[in-house]
């Protein structure tokens, strides 16, 4: 009996062992993305290291969140491209310097208002199976609430503050903006020019920021970088709608 109680012990040990060995990489709730699935995701990155998602909206633009860059003063500001994992060698991933950062101008500190931020790259993209634009939403309405969406990103995948090195995904979906700004959620914070998506053990969280929501295909919104406990259902997701910022988009890259 003695030795039964003996191996189960040993067994669990064991098991348990095994379990903390796998990788657990993850978006809260989520999973490893395959490899180059998504090639417009971008690292944005400060002084080599990596800060915030972002997503190839041209050959020479990435989009991605204002608030990315609040600590960046005298930083060295790049973007990974072709990336599914941050620090091994891919044949097609690409560090390009960053020629002009423009967040936009009503974008602030203390609030998620306008958090988004443009940047130019040094140089055009080279375009490929794993580096090429997602598009975005230029139609101006509402994802239907129920919507299922994907949101990606090198975030953090644990309350501890652990980030994985390899992209992460999670689906999540759509809550309409009236539950949204309830008191016991966002408390009326939630603009036209905002959505939210569910967050319950599922969700975005930091270092996801500024990475593109997907849904059917197309870029209908960008991770905010707003102080938010990650994966409380009653804090759900908050993403910058990009059909709100259509007209400073495209002025922002004609001026490129």
């Amino acid at each position: 009996m003695v030795d039964t109680a003996v191996r189960l012990v040993a067994l669990a040990l064991l098991g348990a062992a095994v379990c903390a060995a796998q990788p657990r990489g993850r978006i809260l709730g989520g999973r490893e993305a395959e490899p180059h699935a998504r090639p417009y995701m971008a690292s944005v990155q400060v002084n080599g290291a990596h800060v915030c998602g972002g997503f190839l909206v041209a050959e020479q633009w990435v989009l991605s969140a204002a608030h990315c860059l609040e600590d960046a003063a005298g930083g060295k500001v790049q973007v990974l491209l072709g990336a599914h994992s941050l620090s091994q060698p891919e044949p097609s991933k690409r560090l390009y310097d960053v020629r002009r950062a423009v967040p936009h101008p009503d974008s602030r500190p203390e609030t998620i208002d306008h958090d988004l931020l443009l940047l130019q790259l040094s140089e055009k993209a080279v375009l490929g199976p794993a580096v090429r634009p997602l598009t975005w939403q230029r139609e101006d309405r509402d994802v239907a609430p129920g919507t299922l969406c994907e949101v990606a990103g090198w975030g953090v995948v644990r309350h501890t503050g652990r980030r994985p090195d390899r992209l992460q995904y999670v689906s999540v979906p759509v809550l309409d903006r009236a539950t949204c700004n309830l008191r016991t959620y966002h408390d009326g914070a939630i603009t036209e020019r905002m959505m939210c998506a569910e967050s319950k053990s599922r969700d975005s969280c930091k270092g996801d920021s500024g990475g593109p929501l997907v849904c059917g295909g197309v870029a209908e919104g960008v991770v905010t970088s707003g102080l938010r406990v990650c994966g409380n259902r009653k804090k759900p997701g908050i993403y910058t709608r990009t059909a709100s910022y259509v007209a400073w988009i495209d002025g922002v890259m004609a001026e490129g």
